[in-house]
Parts: C-alpha cells; structure tokens; sequence
C-alpha cells in the first residue's frame, strides 16, 4: 500500500461526518442522572473565514467536547451564529462604494437584500469551515431538547 504525498482529507470526512451526523452523534446524551456538560461556541463574524486563533480555540473545545463525551456526561457543543451586524454593514458598503454606488443609492430595500446575499455567501464559508475543521465536535441544533 502506497501513502498519499499529502493527506486530502475531504473525502473522508464527508463520508464520516454524514455517517455520524446520521446517526445522532453530536447530541447530547441526555441520560439520567449523567452530568450535563456544555460549551458555547462563540459566534464567528460573518465578516471574515476563519484562522489559526480560531482553529487553537476550537482544538481546545473539541478536546474537552469530546473528554466529557467519553466520560458519559450529557454533553453539547452549541454553535454560535453571526453577531456582526455592523461589521457586515461595513463590509456591504464597502463592496458598494468599489462598484461606484452608495447605500442611499442603492435604497433599503436593495441594500438589505445584499447584506443577506453576503451573510448567506461568508457565514455558510465559516460554517463549513467549522464542520471541516471540526468534524466530531460541533452540534447545529439550537437547543437541547
């Protein structure tokens, strides 16, 4: 058998992030009597992708996402979302101006309508990257039923 030069790691978390998402993987236990266990994933900007303070961080939750997982405690690691909401005004306008326009020009209505096409495009890139990055830790419900 002949090993990769690089690992490429896609096609295999694809297959095993489905295969535990399937399977309830990423919710809390929810037994009797266990300890609950939870960490808030801060929300990252939607402004941005995410880096290598980020990937420290998240390193450091899955490890004890993951501890209190095999110690039987009904854990959860709750996904943050986007709390920028200026930053990505900021960051829309901007892409207005280099296109000759301003958001008076634009209107409301049309300015509003591309902050959301924006959050859709960067905040699914820094999710994804997550769920990448990730690929046992992270749990998308909103709460703990």
């Amino acid at each position: 058998m002949e090993l990769a030069k690089s690992f490429e790691p896609r096609s295999i978390e694809q297959k095993w992030y489905s295969f535990w998402e399937s399977r309830g993987l990423f919710k809390p236990s929810m037994k009797d009597g266990a300890p609950p266990f939870c960490i808030q994933l801060p929300p990252p900007n939607v402004t941005g992708t995410l880096h290598m303070g980020h990937a420290f961080q998240h390193t450091l939750m899955d490890v004890l996402i993951r501890y209190h997982r095999m110690r039987g405690d009904n854990t959860l690691w709750q996904l943050g979302t986007d709390h920028a909401g200026i930053a990505t005004q900021i960051v829309v306008e901007n892409q207005i101006k280099a296109q000759g326009q301003s958001r008076q020009e634009l209107g409301r209505e049309q300015f509003i309508e591309r902050v959301w096409q924006w959050k859709q495009a960067s905040g699914s890139t820094i999710t994804n990257q997550m769920r990448v990055a990730l690929v046992f830790g992270i749990h998308r419900d909103r709460h703990v039923a």
